[in-house]
Order: C-alpha cells, then structure tokens, then sequence
C-alpha cells in the first residue's frame, strides 16, 4: 500500500485539499476534468481513503441511474429499454431503481440514491415533484433529467432539465373527440391510487373538454383505482353498474382500458355501439385487443431520445443552460369510438 496522503494527491493535481476530498466522497461539484485527473492520480499510487478496504473503483464517477417511479408500468419500460441502448454506446455505467415507496416524497428517494450509488446523473422517470421539492433539488448539482413527471409551476426548475407532455390538453383532445360525437355521459377511469401526478393532469383536461362543450361534471362518474388490468376491470364494473347511462369512457391509461374493455365484453355489451372507450399511452396493449382501443399515443421514443441528449449535455457542461421540452401527442382513433345519435 502506498503512503501517499490526500495532501500529497492535492500537490500531485494542483487543487485544495477540499476538492480532493470533495471527490473521494463522490461529491458532485467538481468539473470533470478535475475529477478525472485525482481519480486518475489515486488509481496510480493505490491511495485507499480512511484506510478502508473499500474498492478504489467506487470513486468512479461514471455511473448513470435511471429511477422509476412505480414498479409495474409497460410505457416506462419501453423508455428505459430506449435508454439502456443509448447509454450502452457511452463510457458509462446503468443503475436501475424502481420507487414503490408511499412513505417518502420523489425527491427525497432521488437524493438518496445519489449518495448510495454514487450517481453522476440521473434521469428520473414519473414522480411527483411539488414546491416543497425545491429545497431538495437546488442542493443536487448533479446533471438530473426529470421525464413524463409533475413538475409545478411554481417549482424552480433552474436545477434540472425535463421531457414530457401536455397532460391537460392531450386528454382534453381525447375527450373533446368523444364529446364531438355525440357523448355527453362519459367515465373516467384513472390510476390515482398509485399515480396521483398524472391523474390529477388529465382529470383537469377531461373536466375543460366537458365544460367547453356544454356537459356538466358529474363526479359519480368519476373512478380511481390502480395501473392493472384488474383494477380497470373492477372500476368499470362498479361505474357501469350504478350508470347505466354511460356511453362512452376515457381512461388515463392503456392498461386500465384494456381492463375495462374486458368488463365491458363480458356482459355481452358492444364496443362500440353500447360504451365507447378510449386510454392514454399508446401501448400496442390496446391495438391488438379486439376491438382495438382508440388512444393518446405519446412519443416513447422522442422522449428517451431528449432524456439521455439533455443528460449527457449536463454532464459535459453543468454550466450549460437548462431545458424543459414539452412534446406532442397523436390522438389515434380505432374500433373502441362510435358515435351516438
């Protein structure tokens, strides 16, 4: 072992003592530069900080994490099967983390897997992220991407970049559509149990497409469950029973659609001409069910594409302007919409 110490390794780089050991605990203020020189220092003297036994490879700063919120969901899974194949041409290593917790705020489980996994960058997929996330997210200095998340208005975004869509008006053209058609007694089935960020977005654009078009809210048509098959049948179920009115349905996702539909087949009514429905997503779930189920496609690929490009362009220069992208959605009509005379 060598006898170097980390006043020698500061002499050696020409930097403070601090910023030696800013790296050692894997800090994220340091240039990268600056970073890679002590790391590349301590690698050639075999320098173990604290005498510990610890790897000197856990000072490597090459890793990237990917946390999920939730742990179940097939659109944040084609996104991170997109960026698993973009990073995989970097020098860089790929952490996974799915966040089931209902204890501890988005933000809090995001600092928390900076400090454990030593993360260089982050893209956090889903999540809540409020005005009391502000006092976290402005200690970070790391390169964070937050996609297909809440992120408030007031939040100070000053700190990350983020990706997503229009929430509010994306479901607000799905159930103008339905409205359009002649439906005035339309569901809404929503995963709020378990995805509240989103829930509460496209509740909002569902409620505007109604009050533009002269329909009043009724909140007995309302239906919250969980991102399954099972629940979207069960909330289906329970709606159709006590309205039997109801023509047509929208869903917050494809999953939950699916589910519906399936209710809705087995009590030998029609798609469409008894209950039209409509999901959000655009999960190939939903095109090969029979009859297919019309959809808010959103773009997965553009999306991860604009998460690992806003990433790495922090990486290389944390000094480089933030971004926010909203991107567009499709309305995709199929079998599942009918009109109503």
């Amino acid at each position: 072992m060598s006898s170097i110490n980390i006043k020698d390794i500061a002499k050696l780089a020409g930097v403070g003592v601090s910023t030696v050991s800013r790296v050692i605990n894997n800090h994220p203020d340091v240039k990268k530069e600056t970073r890679v020189k002590i790391q590349d220092i301590i690698e050639k003297n075999n320098y173990i900080p604290n005498n510990s036994a610890r790897n000197l490879k856990m000072l490597a700063s090459n890793n990237i994490g990917i946390i999920v919120k939730g742990s179940f969901n097939p659109f944040f899974s084609k996104i991170v099967e997109r960026i698993e194949r973009s990073i995989s041409n970097e020098n860089y290593l790929l952490t996974l983390h799915y966040n089931s917790s209902c204890e501890k705020d988005d933000s809090e489980i995001l600092i928390e897997q900076i400090k454990e996994k030593r993360l260089n960058g982050v893209i956090y997929l889903g999540g809540n992220f409020d005005n009391k996330s502000n006092n976290y997210l402005k200690l970070l200095n790391i390169p964070l991407v937050i996609a297909s998340a809440n992120i408030s208005d007031d939040v100070d975004k000053s700190g990350f970049s983020s990706v997503g869509i229009d929430n509010i008006d994306s479901a607000f053209k799905a159930v103008d559509y339905l409205c359009k058609m002649g439906h005035k007694n339309i569901g809404l089935l929503s995963s709020g149990f378990s995805d509240s960020n989103n829930r509460n977005l496209r509740t909002f654009g569902y409620e505007k497409a109604l009050l533009k078009n002269g329909i009043s809210i009724n909140i007995d048509y309302y239906r919250d469950g969980y991102y399954t098959f099972e629940s979207g049948y069960e909330m289906a179920k329970d709606l159709l029973n006590k309205n039997s009115e109801i023509t047509a349905i929208f869903s917050t996702s494809d999953i939950i659609a699916v589910g519906a539909a399936k209710y809705i087949l087995s009590t030998n009514r029609q798609i469409p001409n008894d209950v039209s429905i409509i999901g959000f997503d655009g999960l190939e779930y939903g095109e090969f069910f029979h009859p297919s189920i019309s959809t808010v496609a959103q773009p997965i690929e553009e999306i991860a594409d604009n998460a690992v490009e806003l990433l790495f362009r922090q990486i290389n220069d944390m000094e480089s302007l933030n971004e926010h992208i909203k991107l567009k959605t499709n309305l995709i009509i199929r079998d599942s919409i009918a009109s109503v005379n």
